[in-house]
């Protein structure tokens, strides 16, 4: 499944702002502090969004529990937070599991403790 365009438009616009807070606070806080900085940026921009949406977690038909996104944008894009040394395979693997709990194909990985946020941005496609 390819995502609509309207999910990548969201990916762009998420993309952008994301660019605008390592530029301004760079590396080396908590995760929680770009969370702020990353939903003023996108509520400055118009782009829909939701923070800490719960989500359930579901097993052969039965809820077995909950989840939590860092961020839901537009209904259609997740948005995973990390300030890490380095994104690891569990990461994107999150990512991967939130897609499927929530049946969406499109996510952003972000690492804001990279030193370009180039190097810290995985697009995660589910197919």
């Amino acid at each position: 499944m390819e995502p609509s365009e309207r999910a990548d438009f969201l990916a762009r616009e998420t993309i952008g702002a994301a660019v605008e807070v390592h530029s301004r606070l760079g590396p080396g806080f908590l995760e929680g502090v770009y969370e702020e900085a990353l939903a003023i940026e996108l509520t400055e921009r118009g782009v829909p969004f939701g923070r800490q949406e719960a989500f359930e977690v579901r097993y052969k038909n039965h809820g077995i529990g909950q989840g939590r996104l860092d961020l839901l944008v537009g209904g259609e894009l997740i948005v995973e937070l990390k300030a890490v040394e380095k994104l690891l395979p569990i990461h994107k693997a999150q990512v991967i599991s939130y897609l499927k709990a929530m049946d969406l194909c499109l996510g952003l990985l972000i690492n804001f403790n990279a030193r370009t946020l180039k190097e810290g941005l995985q697009r995660v496609v589910l197919s």
